[in-house]
């Protein structure tokens, strides 16, 4: 007999377990075959984690990652998969950049221009490396089961290398060139960034409106507005139907007289404003694509540093915001000037990295073309045939419409296909330090792309480096291998399984990775896209520092344990679907990480001699067989929940079980009658395989405990299945499990009701009942589990006949056809709760025709909020379920 320490300190346990994990080396799926964990031929299932960015530290939407994904690999573990899950770190360029670079203003007074592009990159490189061992120990802090043998950075020389031959590889075909389009510039970064980086922010601003010639047009950057000689409405705009395409007039503007031609295109809005607008191509993405669409000449207004260039005369060399008044003012002077809206509601764009205001600008870039049709060799995707022209976009279409790539939830692949069917060129280059440089070099009017420098004199390499979404849109195959290499693990473990991230990045990451998958590698890149939502706090906020309601991971770990931590993550939290999240949360979970460990305690206690191979027991009593049919199921549902994505499903059946089958009715019945000692071997086995790709630190400290720190419970084989068929799980029960079931809710709701009535009729705890159980054809079963309902029930005396009257003064209830009368003679006094009852009836009655009244009142429905309505009617719904209770007790006294 063993026995657990009375209470689980996390402390105590996790590190030195998470340290026998890593020695264990079945991390590595290499080393689980040649230990015989699993077989070599045995299915793959593979993962790369979405690597955090070495900008810091983790944080909750880490966490959630983390927890979802070692859930999936330690359930695969432990069925004989091969499983990889492989851990990175991503450089991410422009988040990295600018954090070293605020730090060395803040530190210093210095920026990356007074120390040079080479002692810049050294201190982030120091910042990265020191960014990365945090991450690695709080990802180990998390219990992940990550192969670190294989870990990798996007930013090491294989990855390098990969982006290399991937540039040059796409500039040879065609699908990347260099040109001149519209970009995200941010002049306080002094770069180009991507859509993911623009966060907009709304505000109020003025809103001017000016005459324009005959038209009035609206605005709300008349800083833009120098270069403007397009004016611009929808063609169907019956306001505006005696103006023909490419009409011309001459107006008086800023800086004088000029010639506007007229365009009309269906982009314009003609309900915004006046439904007529000039256009600042330069300076706006949809002006840009409408100048061309129309061919339209195209002036740059303003710098890359945000001041007015020579176009704005008076105004040239003003920063953008110091000149918008006082041009203002100038053609409010002039007589132009119509009116101004000041509760404008404004869209700013800026960068989220720094806060930097964004100011498109036209700028000649490194592009993919996402539309040029290139020839598919050695395809690996249905329907994608081998010698044909197919181009980025289609292949995108194409995977996911065919279910070759599914994704989770589905109804996220609307915005899959919203974001791919009006996909644009994707702008790759940026105008940073850190990160990949474009493998492009000039000498005089020369271009050389290739995977090195080239030979020779002159040559000098772009200085911009690659959008970090271009290397990461090789995650998915070079952590495994490179691009023209076939590797062993590309064999084994490519495509991935699962792709697991937050549906905020579906459009950027997600897509990238499929594009630059399926060209590359002429395969998809994963088969299943798992996309978890936001964490948010108690009352659904986004956790901010501003409102000062973050929690950190690894500080709530500390207080409550990984495990509390993690099941509060995955518990609660569908795929796609924000969650909320509190320290009571977390708290919640911590106390059923001590009742499991307390229900293993008193197990443990109760079993003779512990075996790991706990054979499946034969029963000897009704809850012995219900048990194991239950435990049974509960193996069924977790396996079928987990397979398909239900990990809080999966969780809660489980926590159901545990707490409610388990510990408050089979435990209860075993300290009765006794002797249970393999059963209790085999369900505890069992409970805690299913528990452990949830709870793995408190799961393995009591496998430890019982068998000894050599047997490992990490590895130990998932609980068999009984039958499956192809479509899934499927339960087969016979006759004899389906009666025991039945037979054991008898019992179970004979004490439940009984334990109901005394609460019903204010027995005192402390006094013993005495039922009479008329029982038909249950009388034998209902003998065999006397001591049961009397312990569980508190009964002094149980009578049990085939047929017998209702005694006196006695309340009884009908179960499954069986008369169950409880005496109440001396245990209640009739006349005085007839008294209470009559009077609590009279009250209830009194509140009810109450809320009868303020709900038949048509001006309370119509005006209160609809929640408030709600409310008032379960009220009144409850109180007259209760009222009815009230009234069936009265009369069981009469």
């Amino acid at each position: 007999m063993k026995e657990l320490p009375k209470a689980y300190e996390p402390k105590q346990y996790e590190d030195d377990i998470y340290k026998r994990w890593e020695e264990s080396g079945f991390f590595n799926p290499d080393t689980c075959i040649e230990k015989g964990v699993c077989e070599k031929d045995a299915e793959t299932f593979s993962i790369v984690l979405p690597p955090p960015n070495v900008t810091g530290t983790l944080h909750i939407g880490h966490a959630v990652m983390l927890a979802i994904e070692d859930v999936m690999v330690r359930y695969h573990r432990m069925k004989g998969d091969r499983t990889l899950w492989i851990p990175g770190t991503d450089h991410a360029a422009i988040a990295t950049q600018e954090k070293v670079e605020r730090i060395l203003w803040d530190e210093e007074k210095k920026t990356r221009h007074d120390l040079g592009r080479e002692e810049f990159l050294d201190k982030v490189n120091t910042f990265a490396s020191d960014s990365h061992d945090r991450i690695v120990n709080q990802a180990k802090k998390m219990g992940t089961s990550m192969d670190w043998s294989r870990e990798y950075y996007s930013l090491d020389e294989d990855r390098n290398l990969a982006v290399r031959k991937a540039f040059k590889k796409m500039y040879d075909e065609g699908l990347i060139y260099r040109g001149d389009r519209i970009v995200n510039w941010d002049p306080k970064m002094q770069s180009n960034v991507s859509d993911i980086e623009v966060v907009r922010k709304e505000e109020k601003a003025s809103f001017y409106y000016f005459q324009y010639g005959p038209f009035v047009i609206g605005t709300s950057r008349p800083e833009t507005k120098f270069g403007d000689k397009y004016v611009v409405m929808h063609p169907d705009d019956k306001r505006y139907k005696d103006y023909k395409h490419g009409d011309t007039f001459e107006c008086e503007w800023i800086n004088g007289k000029i010639v506007a031609t007229i365009i009309k295109d269906e982009a314009v809005d003609p309900e915004f404003g006046t439904g007529v607008m000039t256009i600042t191509p330069w300076h706006d993405a949809t002006d840009f694509f409408m100048a061309e669409r129309h061919n339209l000449d195209k002036e740059q207004v303003i710098d890359l540093d945000g001041n007015l260039m020579s176009i704005a005369g008076e105004f040239s060399g003003m920063h953008i915001l110091d000149a918008r008044p006082k041009i203002v003012e100038k053609l409010k002077e002039k007589g132009l000037l119509v009116r101004v809206d000041e509760d404008y509601l404004h869209a700013k764009a800026t960068n989220s990295r720094g806060g930097g205001l964004i100011e498109p600008q036209i700028m000649k870039q490194w592009w993919v073309d996402v539309k040029k049709k290139f020839t598919v060799e050695d395809s690996k995707i249905e329907g994608i045939d081998s010698g044909k022209d197919y181009s980025l976009k289609e292949i995108l279409q194409h995977v996911v419409r065919s279910k070759q790539i599914d994704i989770l939830p589905e109804r996220f692949e609307k915005n899959y296909f919203n974001w791919v069917d009006n996909l644009l060129d994707w702008c790759l280059s940026r105008q940073l330090w850190f990160g990949h440089q474009v493998p492009a070099w000039y000498r005089g009017d020369e271009v050389y792309v290739g995977v090195d420098a080239p030979e020779g004199e002159g040559w000098t390499q772009d200085p911009d480096t690659l959008d970090t979404w271009f290397s990461a849109g090789m995650f998915s195959f070079t952590p495994l291998g490179g691009i023209d290499e076939e590797t062993d693990d590309l064999r084994d473990y490519h495509p991935t399984s699962v792709l697991e991230t937050g549906y905020d990045i579906l459009t950027f990451w997600v897509v990238r990775m499929i594009l630059m998958t399926t060209y590359l590698r002429n395969e998809i890149p994963f088969k299943t896209v798992y996309l978890h939502g936001l964490v948010r706090d108690e009352i659904g906020r986004k956790m901010s520092k501003s409102l000062d309601n973050i929690i950190d991971p690894l500080d709530v770990s500390e207080k409550f344990g990984t495990d509390a931590v993690r099941l509060s993550l995955i518990i609660g939290a569908s795929p796609g679907n924000d969650s909320k999240l509190s320290v009571e949360k977390i708290g919640g979970f911590r106390n059923f990480a001590n009742k499991l460990w307390n229900i293993s305690r008193f197990m443990l206690i109760n079993i003779d001699d512990p075996k790991v191979d706990a054979p499946h027991p034969q029963p000897n009593t009704v809850a012995d067989s219900n048990i194991l049919v239950k435990l049974t199921s509960i193996i069924h549902e977790v396996t079928k929940d987990v397979e398909e994505y239900r990990f809080s499903m999966a969780g809660e059946k489980l926590r159901d079980f545990t707490w409610n089958e388990l510990a408050d009715w089979y435990l209860e019945i075993a300290k009765i009658e006794e002797n249970k000692s393999d059963i209790l071997n085999f369900i505890l086995n069992t409970i805690l395989k299913l528990w452990h790709p949830f709870m793995p630190f408190v799961t393995e400290a009591i496998w430890q405990e019982m068998y000894g720190e050599d047997e490992l419970l990490m590895v130990e084989k998932w609980p068999e299945l009984k039958s499956h068929t192809s479509t899934g799980y499927v339960l087969n029960w016979s006759k004899e499990e389906i009666t025991v079931t039945e037979q054991f809710l008898i019992l179970k709701n004979i004490v439940t009701k009984t334990r109901s009535l005394r609460g019903d009729y204010k027995i005192d705890p402390v006094k013993k009942l005495n039922i009479v159980i008329s029982a038909g054809d249950k009388k034998d079963m209902l003998l065999e589990n006397t001591e049961v309902i009397k312990r569980l029930a508190r009964l002094e005396d149980l009578q049990i006949e085939e047929k017998i009257e209702k005694p006196e003064q006695s309340v009884g209830f009908v179960e499954a056809g069986l008369d169950v009368y409880v005496n109440l003679e001396g245990v209640v006094d009739f006349e005085k709760e007839k008294t209470r009852l009559t009077k609590e009836i009279k009250q209830l009655e009194g509140y009810i025709g109450g809320l009868d009244k303020k709900l038949s009142n048509e001006k309370f429905v119509s005006s209160a909020p609809e929640d408030v309505v709600e409310k008032e009617k379960e009220k009144l719904k409850e109180g007259n379920e209760k009222l009815e209770k009230l009234k069936t007790q009265l009369e069981s006294l009469q």
